[in-house]
């Protein structure tokens, strides 16, 4: 399914590094014959025109690297860090970038080595630190005269702006590759980074000429890469659309192409849309074997957009095969995995908003400071100037102070929402999960320290994802508003509620027993049946499982308090949805008060 919050292919995946700033391919000249200029230069286009050849010509140059003079060295230097990055090496290549920015002494290179670094530090998680670089890389552009310096930094700016959710903003700056007449030998690339942002705006699909257009054009220049990443888009298009055949079709005619780039993170997009397309054909054994190769080179310790998805697939196929245990682990892995990633999203746009709020500040404080020095050197004056014209331009100057004074006020304003984003759901006004975990933590300890039971109670709606599908978007986020507004009514003053993602809640419940916490799901989950429903959704019928854990089995562990009562909620899915179940082994159940009684809707399927 073609996820829109996911950022990690928000960065194009044929040129996550916009260090590629390659033309076409250059026939290899015996080495002995060229000079290191020549040889430096034809390693730069081949890059990943052909990346074998250019991990060939590297090894020849990184032999030959103390003969080469200061700057000759620095080039090489900036091509071994652009390696380590492109193969996800990012703790070597940070800090020799870093040292390319600080010493190399050559403005061009420097701006190169900046663009790469940014794409490292989002790859890091550093978001903030990558968000501050790009500015600083923003503010470098009109001063970059080398194209391929140009290149690297308008595609960098391009692909973060996407990450950060500035659809509109990123197909600018991938526009600007395109109108730049000394750009127009990267005209692939700009298409493939412009294409990419309309496709996950919904503005594109993968069947309009636009893309096969795309496609030829890199095919032309000899980028097969990003041709192939193009795609790679067509196939995981064709798979939303129920085209499984199509899309195996398009990945297995250049699968062989997509392995030879030895780039882990198209690969473990390509694997995942084969192990979708297959799952989809209902043949699992080729399902597991894409879904298994995507996990096994996922990097490690990251949340990527293609690990979620891949151990969708595991778990789903374990589920068709009848194996619940193996099906259950699997499902834990995914709601990990996507739960990560989705915070890792929501981090990137917070990230991107508090930068630019800060850099505004800043703008706003320094233009305070240059009108403060004027009202100091117009005071000087006043015994050499008409007092009266003085003070009435003295007057307007500390107008224009107070109104800078006035937005910085708003602008501190805006830094204290946007924090609260980062520790509140925007659409239902609990806690998010982030914040949830460390609050719920803090209330632990607390109980630990005085011995008292609590409990954990993890909820997700019955249904809730065909509700979008059949009544759409807003719809559901109406039946999100009116669970949580039902759930808050049998909250207690003490109790930690907060929003995991998707429709899952949960509610920390300190000094709280195991058969209290089971009454007030009980009582919840009667709430959310009662719900009274109206205008656009008085059509749908909702309900919750619940599942419900306790320190007196789990122990004053959050991450086994969250384990177990997933364990639970899983069991109450299982065992027919609207009900609470308590315990590991599924004991204590409060069952619906029948099977019949589960609510159902014309809008509704079970899945």
């Amino acid at each position: 399914m073609f996820r829109t919050g996911h950022v990690s292919r928000i960065i194009i995946l044929a040129a996550l590094l916009t260090g590629w700033c390659v033309g076409a391919a250059v026939m290899a000249a015996p080495a002995s014959t060229e000079d290191p200029v020549q040889m430096l230069d034809r390693a730069d286009k081949l890059k990943t025109a052909n990346h074998v050849e250019f991990l060939q010509l590297l090894s020849q140059l990184d032999e030959h690297a103390a003969d080469f003079s200061p700057d000759q060295q620095w080039h090489l230097r900036y091509l071994d860090a652009w390696q380590l990055a492109f193969d996800g090496r990012y703790d070597v290549a940070r800090p020799a970038l870093n040292d390319i920015i600080a010493h190399s002494g050559d403005p061009t290179l420097q701006v190169r080595a900046l663009a790469t670094l940014v794409n490292i530090l989002g790859f890091g998680q550093h978001y903030e630190e990558a968000f501050t670089q790009l500015n600083t890389l923003v503010d470098l552009l009109p001063a970059v005269k080398d194209p391929e310096a140009r290149y690297q930094a308008l595609g960098e700016t391009a692909q973060f702006l996407a990450a950060a959710g500035q659809y509109e903003l990123a197909s600018e700056y991938a526009q600007h590759i395109l109108d730049d007449p000394e750009l127009r030998d990267r005209a692939c690339q700009g298409m493939a980074f412009k294409l990419r942002v309309l496709f996950l705006a919904r503005k594109v699909r993968g069947t309009d000429p636009e893309y096969d257009r795309g496609i030829a054009t890199c095919l032309e220049a000899r980028q097969a890469l990003y041709a192939n990443s193009l795609r790679n888009d067509q196939a995981k298009y064709a798979i939303e659309q129920g085209r499984a055949k199509d899309a195996i079709a398009i990945i297995l005619a250049h699968y062989d192409e997509f392995a030879s780039y030895h780039y882990r993170v198209l690969m473990n997009g390509v694997n995942v849309t084969l192990a979708q397309a297959y799952l989809q054909l209902g043949d699992t054994t080729a399902a597991r074997k894409y879904a298994n190769e995507a996990v096994s080179e996922a990097i490690k310790d990251k949340f990527s957009d293609s690990l979620g998805p891949a151990y969708q697939v595991l778990y789903q196929v374990e589920d068709k095969l009848g194996n619940p245990r193996a099906a259950l682990d699997f499902h834990k892995k995914f709601m990990d995995a996507d739960k990560g990633y989705l915070n890792d999203v929501t981090a990137r746009a917070v990230a991107y908003q508090t930068v630019k709020q800060q850099v505004l500040a800043n703008k706003m404080e320094v233009d305070s400071l240059n009108k403060q020095n004027q009202i100091l050197q117009l005071q000087r004056k006043l015994d050499r100037k008409d007092m009266e014209t003085s003070r009435l331009y003295i007057a307007l100057l500390l107008t224009g102070v107070a109104s800078i004074a006035f937005w910085l006020l708003r602008i501190k304003r805006s830094q204290l929402r946007f924090k609260r984003l980062a520790t509140r759901d925007s659409l239902t006004g609990v806690h998010s999960r982030q914040h949830f975990v460390d609050e719920a933590e803090l209330a632990l300890r607390a109980a630990a320290k005085s011995t008292r039971t609590a409990c954990l109670v993890l909820m997700d709606l019955d249904h809730f994802k065909d509700v979008n599908d059949t009544h759409g978007h807003a719809v559901g986020d109406l039946v999100l508003k009116r669970a949580v507004a039902a759930c808050q009514h049998h909250l207690g003053r003490h109790d930690v509620f907060g929003r995991l993602g998707g429709e899952e809640f949960a509610v920390f419940m300190p000094a709280c027993s195991a058969s209290q916490a089971r009454d007030r799901a009980e009582r919840i989950r009667q709430a959310i049946s009662a719900t009274p429903l109206w205008g656009e959704t008085r059509h749908v019928i909702i309900s919750a499982s619940f599942g419900v854990s306790s320190t007196d089995r789990s122990g004053f562990d959050m991450r086994q308090l969250m384990i177990d009562a997933d364990n639970a909620l899983y069991q109450a899915k299982r065992e027919g949805r609207n009900r609470v179940v308590y315990g590991e082994h599924g004991d204590f159940l409060v069952p619906a008060a029948s099977a019949a009684s589960e609510p159902q809707a014309e809008s509704l399927v079970s899945h």
